[in-house]
């Protein structure tokens, strides 16, 4: 559920709205925006009763949300995230492309260390490999696991 508060609630009501929310056994994730705040609430397993919570003070409306991934939805923040990289112009979710490269599977040291050249020249800002490699069969390979890293 999402608590939506009036586009001038106090922090103080923000609080005890928090405040309430906790008190009946849930989490509350208060996620200021630029008109209002809005307050996620997780942990539970059904329904919340919404009653006395939607006569608090400072409470605009309260938004069902349904869906598993709550804190990633667009229902709680309506803005793109952009994470950015410290001593880098790279960033995921803003204007740009980022391009994340590498092989499948490491075999060697110098393997990882000549494709890491190649995916830098390329113009890759990151690099991946992959250490394990979880399979059906025991007799196919497996990655090099923790060498690999």
């Amino acid at each position: 559920m999402l608590v939506v508060m009036r586009a001038h609630a106090t922090e103080e009501q923000v609080r005890a709205v928090c405040k309430k929310i906790e008190d009946l056994g849930y989490r509350a994730h208060a996620m200021p925006g630029s008109e209002r705040t809005a307050i996620g609430i997780t942990g539970n397993q059904g329904e919340v009763e919404a009653g006395t919570l939607e006569e608090m003070p400072g409470v605009q409306e309260l938004i069902r949300v349904s869906k598993p991934y709550k804190l990633v939805s667009r229902d709680v923040k309506q803005e793109n995230t952009v994470i950015r990289f410290p001593g880098t112009s790279a960033t995921f979710g803003g204007q740009g492309l980022a391009v994340v490269a590498g092989p499948c599977a490491i075999e060697s040291r110098e393997q990882a260390l000549i494709v890491a050249e190649q995916v830098c020249r390329a113009g890759a800002q990151f690099f991946r490999g992959g250490a394990y490699k979880p399979r059906t069969s025991p007799y196919s390979f497996q990655g090099l696991g923790e060498e690999g890293l």
